[in-house]
């Protein structure tokens, strides 16, 4: 590693930090969702009459915890595609 340039140091680092960050963006909002999807099961079960209003809640709520695995797949693309980290501290010129 000590004969590495830094510009490609930084660019590996980067790629580990990012394929980690997109595994755990990917299994935690996927069991987050599960968990949603359990719990809204179990309220209907115990609420028939209620299941129309838990169901546009479980709907809505699913939406808005994808958006979370999306904002994490945006920021690992950066990170690997168009690295601001290596126009930060290695400027071209």
């Amino acid at each position: 590693m000590a004969q590495l340039d830094p510009g490609t140091l930084v660019t590996i680092v980067t790629i580990v930090v990012a394929t980690f960050g997109m595994v755990l963006g990917a299994i935690l909002p996927a069991w987050v969702e599960g968990r949603a999807v359990l719990k809204a099961l179990e309220g209907i079960t115990r609420q028939p009459e209620a299941a129309s209003n838990i169901r546009n809640t479980l709907l809505i709520s699913l939406a808005l915890l994808e958006t979370t695995a999306i904002y994490v797949l945006l920021i690992v693309l950066v990170l690997i595609f168009a690295n601001p980290l290596l126009d930060r501290f290695f400027p071209a010129g």
